[in-house]
């Protein structure tokens, strides 16, 4: 191997309850290079500090050293990058990691700066023009609407259904715009380098991972697909959705009390149904609006794929089907995707993230038997907080964890033990 290529690679996982935060430490000969990908959390798991992403930001500028040569910020969901917010007194945890110095900030196309809402045009090189920088601005727009409209719909909260109002919640909350986060990334990007990534661009990455290399299979651009405006519902094939349904059992999620008005402010009789009946439209309105934006959030996720030493990585962030179908149309790359050794799990489990038909087969190294060679899954997750189980879209998804676990080498955020920060895999190189 030559000297300028790593001999091996710690993979750390670290909790963050509901969020993504991995740390890659390539070692080399003589030194060791270390590349943040995302850092956030909307939910700390029970029993866990107040402190607790404090105490991940810490840990991380223990395991790298004080140094960190690349940032990536998958998308700009609160559970990706909240913690690299700043305080005005600088020792918010994105402080601490901008104490870090990364020498290189990777980001989606869509958070190029050029494209942000003040915009006078768009953005130079990603490809699509207007059309790219609308779409953009768009995005931005949507989620400058949540944070003013969710403190509004407080006063609403007692008079909707409470799994209904705590599903808004916990999607909008993950929705707001994390101004603070995303200023810092800007900030930490100007300092050194930036690069906003797109289906088939350049990284990066390989300037400062010397012997490795690293392949963009996403967001595409909407000029390379148009797919990513929208979401599925449902898809038989690709989602882990439905597993039997002539046993499942169909259970009204809703929860009605014998004396229904009996908690209500007093109001006249007449008008207590119409304003719960206009709470309930409006609830479910904005929801509506919420699942839309945090689809398409999710479909401008990068996906990098890391090869070194025979070996390769893949993580997805959060990229759901749409995001995935162009990359898997090229059969070059579905190549490539067969032998892949670590495969960090897309979107915390969830049903649309790890297409069932199109991408899990592919991976030869899953199998049912303990081998060195044996496919590397890593899962951060935390059960409770999205989706339903009455549904078949809870997070993590049953039938995908049961693969999971059945297929290759897990390690999950939801099975550490209290006060346990990170977990590693280490992988070494030919």
């Amino acid at each position: 191997m030559p000297p300028e290529s790593p001999r091996s690679l710690t993979i750390r996982t670290y909790q963050v309850g509901f969020g993504d935060c991995f740390l890659l430490s390539f070692e080399y000969p003589t030194q060791k290079r270390h590349v943040l990908i995302d850092f956030g959390s909307t939910e700390r798991p029970a029993g866990a500090a107040k402190d607790l992403m404090e105490q991940v930001a810490k840990q991380i500028r223990a395991d790298c050293e004080s140094k960190l040569h690349a940032v990536v910020a998958t998308h700009r969901h609160k559970d990706h990058i909240s913690g690299f917010a700043t305080k005005k007194d600088k020792t918010g945890t994105g402080d601490i990691i901008a104490a870090l110095e990364p020498d290189l900030v990777v980001q989606p196309w869509t958070e190029e700066p050029d494209i942000q809402p003040d915009a006078t045009g768009p953005a130079n090189g990603n490809g699509g023009g207007d059309l790219q920088h609308l779409y953009a601005t768009s995005l931005a727009q949507m989620q400058g609407f949540f944070e003013p409209a969710l403190e509004n719909l407080k006063v609403l909260e007692k008079m909707v259904d409470s799994t209904l109002f705590e599903e808004l919640r916990f999607l909008g909350d993950d929705n707001i715009s994390n101004r603070l986060a995303i200023e810092n990334l800007i900030a930490m990007g100007k300092k050194s380098k930036a690069k906003y990534v797109y289906y088939g661009s350049g990284s990066g990455l390989e300037e400062v991972l010397p012997g490795v290399k690293v392949t963009v299979l996403g967001p595409p651009t909407l000029k390379q697909s148009q797919e990513i405006k929208k979401e599925r519902d449902k898809d038989p094939n690709e989602f882990w959705q439905l597993a039997r349904l002539d046993t499942a059992a169909f259970v009204s999620t809703s929860r009605k009390r014998l004396f229904e008005d009996a908690a209500i402010e007093e109001n006249p009789i007449y008008a207590r149904w119409f304003r719960k009946q206009a709470a309930r439209v409006h609830v479910e309105s904005l929801l509506a609006l919420v699942r839309i934006l945090d689809d398409a959030m999710n479909n401008t996720s990068v996906i990098l794929l890391f090869e070194v030493g025979g070996k390769r990585l893949l993580f997805p962030g959060d990229a759901q089907i749409e995001n995935w179908s162009y990359a898997l149309r090229h059969e070059e790359i579905k190549d490539r995707l067969k032998n892949v050794n670590v495969y960090k799990v897309g979107h915390h489990g969830s049903l649309n993230a790890t297409p069932k038909t199109s991408l899990w087969p592919l991976f030869r190294l899953r199998n049912e038997e303990a081998s060195e060679d044996r496919l590397c899954t890593l899962l951060s997750t935390l059960e409770g907080k999205h989706g339903s189980v009455t549904s078949h879209t809870e997070v993590p998804r049953e039938t995908l964890l049961t693969e999971l676990k059945k297929d290759s080498n897990l390690t999950a955020t939801n099975t550490y033990k209290q006060d346990e920060l990170s977990q590693k895999v280490v992988i070494h190189f030919e």
